[in-house]
């Protein structure tokens, strides 16, 4: 891990301490919130809609919150599991304003991905778990009540000589939610352009994600896109696309 990755992280984590203990409410009643989504899709992408499984996959979103803390999963495997990523992110909001606020986190990850072998000149696939570690800086302003605009930059390093190392993800996005299309049906649009550096190469990429759900039913149906502009990563796909159907699901719990 390299030294400015180390800063951040040592910098995210004690803040979360630091603010998760000195700005607890004095009230008798703490408020807990379990949350999340359990979906299905063609086509899993990743926090960095580059990375996409290209297979029928199963995503796991879940989020315990109290307070301006969160522990949220975050698991996306394909349908056999052979595939796929773990990851599980500690996150805290530093600021949280009316129209204005700021999150910061860090997550330790697993990555998992086919890989040949040869033994006995026999060659199989296996599964193999590749660590991560990343963090985040997440802010956001609400220009009007169902219109937002905000930038996400993720930093992530490898913990294993092979695959990629370091990476930069930049994204400029913003979302407006609450389009109505009938009495109860919504829509929501959220455009976004983004860098991405990995290991000495880099891209520029649109992306965009439409999201339509029905106020009396806790379903959604979801589609996003991939756009590369420009890209000298290896691999790299210059267009991706997902159709995703989800349950949401939000119980809030009180403790006396």
């Amino acid at each position: 891990m390299n030294k400015i990755n180390r800063r951040v992280l040592v910098f995210v984590l004690l803040m979360a301490g630091h603010y998760s203990f000195a700005q607890l409410p004095d009230s008798s009643q703490k408020e807990m919130t379990f949350s999340g989504s359990i979906g299905i899709t063609n086509n899993a992408f990743s926090i960095i809609p580059l990375f996409s499984l290209n297979s029928p996959s199963a995503i796991f979103l879940l989020s315990w919150r109290k307070n301006r803390f969160s522990i949220e999963p975050d698991i996306r495997l394909t349908l056999d599991g052979r595939k796929g990523n773990m990851l599980f992110w500690f996150r805290y909001t530093l600021i949280d304003k009316q129209k204005f606020s700021l999150r910061v986190g860090t997550h330790p990850g697993y990555n998992f991905a086919l890989r040949e072998i040869t033994e006995n000149g026999v060659t199989t696939k296996i599964t193999q778990a590749r660590r991560f570690i990343a963090s985040e800086v997440v802010p956001n302003y609400q220009i009007k009540p169902n219109w937002s605009v905000g930038m996400y930059y993720l930093q992530g390093n490898g913990l294993q000589k092979d695959g990629p190392r370091i990476s930069h993800f930049l994204t400029l996005n913003s979302s407006i939610s609450n389009i109505k299309l009938s009495r109860d049906v919504r829509f929501q649009f959220i455009p976004a352009i983004y860098y991405l550096y990995v290991d000495g190469d880099a891209g520029n990429y649109f992306t965009a994600t439409g999201i339509l759900s029905h106020k009396k039913a806790p379903f959604t149906l979801q589609s996003t896109i991939n756009q590369t502009f420009r890209s000298t990563i290896p691999g790299n796909k210059y267009f991706l696309w997902n159709v995703t159907l989800t349950y949401d699901f939000n119980q809030n719990f009180v403790k006396k």
